[in-house]
């Protein structure tokens, strides 16, 4: 790896038991050698710690994670807002794929159409892409979504238990994004269990392995082009008829192009809405204060949904990129053909930005958080979330049923690390009537 600033790792310090809980762990979870900072599991699961030692020695590191990838790692806001938007650091799938191809030992870069949405393209390819993709998502459609999302999640509300713990993940945080996902789609009825199945097992495979995931991966792959086959001969009203029929100066996106957007709606619309409602309730869970203030001020919601999202948002480290040529991050210079990590978790508590970052504060003046990322990248869907509502919600009681447990580590997707403490805890509640 080159860099020109000689590498200060934090100290050699024990790494805690796997079984150990992460806010029981007083240890920063750092591991050195002499090519890199070797980051274990346990970061996956309470990165705070760590990113306190190495904000101490500056914001750009030179680490490897625990699913071995090697790379630099930014944790500092100002520098993650410059790699975002700066175009000689790219995320060229097939050049990714080279270098860690190259230079990564054991590590295996996933080698499937279904991985090259234009998340993992740059300009001009990411601009017609998105100029396409953008003719289907439109704010009009996103605000006609509203309605139907409402719906299903009042209808899984009403499902739960009135008594007793709820598992608050399966019975809701996982099935809301995958039926709208569906009903966007326009998948069937009658295929969607099929379909929430191979969605699960590309997602959250853990010890499943690749093989499994590739499996499942080829067995969607056939079934969207049939499905796109038939949209192309009747399209309808869904979202993937929509994607379809776009045109940009004559031109369509192909089946290939089709499929690998799917892929990214389950990617970005199902795996973060999960881990957002994770970590917004497991953080309320510790502070039922802050539960009531929005049940009694509604109006705050839209505020406090921005300052959850900085403070424990759904994605931890952006999709991979890499660099060109040779480019200066902070006080760092890397050659070129480098992977760049940009953790969006560090950035949105760096304190050189936010004061007291680890707490959660309502009245930021200037949240400014990167959660939905920056630049050309930024999150397409941003809106739908932000989209303000004032319903009605029957008193509740969220109680921990047992201690928060994490979920085990995203295997699908090497280049995209879900929030460590986030939707990947299982937390619980009792829940009121109607609730």
């Amino acid at each position: 790896m080159n860099a020109t600033t000689a590498h200060r790792g934090p100290p050699i310090v024990p790494v805690p038991s796997s079984t150990a809980h992460p806010a029981e762990c007083d240890e920063a979870v750092i591991v050195t050698t002499t090519a890199a900072i070797e980051l274990s599991e346990e970061f996956l699961r309470d990165p705070a710690p760590v990113y306190e030692r190495l904000r101490e020695q500056g914001p750009v590191h030179h680490v490897q994670l625990p699913s071995g990838l090697a790379g630099w790692l930014v944790t500092d806001y100002t520098v993650a807002k410059q790699v975002l938007a700066d175009p000689t650091v790219r995320k060229d799938v097939h050049q990714i794929r080279r270098i860690i191809d190259t230079t990564q030992t054991g590590v295996h870069a996933m080698g499937s159409d279904m991985a090259e949405p234009m998340l993992n393209t740059d300009p001009p390819e990411h601009t017609r892409l998105r100029k396409l993709v953008a003719k289907a998502f439109t704010p009009r459609s996103v605000t006609a979504l509203v309605p139907r999302i409402e719906q299903i999640a009042d209808d899984l509300l009403a499902a739960m238990p009135t008594t007793g713990p709820v598992d608050l993940l399966s019975t809701f945080a996982f099935p809301l994004p995958i039926t709208v996902i569906c009903e966007l789609l326009g998948i069937p009825v009658t295929d969607r269990d099929q379909f929430r199945d191979w969605t699960n097992t590309i997602l959250f495979a853990g010890a499943q392995g690749r093989e499994t995931v590739l499996a499942a991966a080829a067995d969607m792959h056939t079934y969207l082009c049939t499905l796109i086959a038939d949209r192309r001969a009747v399209p309808g009203e869904d979202m993937l008829s929509g994607l379809v029929i776009a045109t940009d100066d004559g031109a369509n996106l192909t089946e290939t192009e089709v499929v690998s957007m799917v892929f990214l709606l389950l990617v970005a619309g199902h795996e973060t809405t999960v881990n957002l409602i994770g970590n917004t309730m497991l953080t309320l869970l510790g502070d039922p204060d802050r539960l009531t203030q929005l049940r009694e001020h509604p109006d705050q919601v839209p505020a406090a949904l921005e300052e959850h999202l900085r403070h424990l948002g759904p994605v931890h480290i952006a999709t991979l990129r890499c660099t060109t040529e040779t480019v200066t991050l902070g006080d760092t210079t890397i050659g070129a053909d480098e992977l760049v990590f940009v953790s969006l978790a560090a950035a949105n508590r760096d304190p050189h930005r936010f004061t007291e970052p680890e707490l959660v504060d309502y009245d930021r003046a200037n949240p400014g958080h990167l959660a939905f990322g920056h630049g050309i990248h930024v999150c397409l869907g941003a809106p739908l979330p932000r989209r303000r509502h004032h319903r009605h919600h029957p008193p509740t009681r969220p109680v921990p049923a047992h201690k928060p447990r994490h979920r085990p580590h995203h295997a699908g997707m090497a280049d995209q690390q879900p929030h460590p403490r986030t939707g990947r805890v299982a937390c619980a509640t009792a829940l009121g009537a109607h609730a």
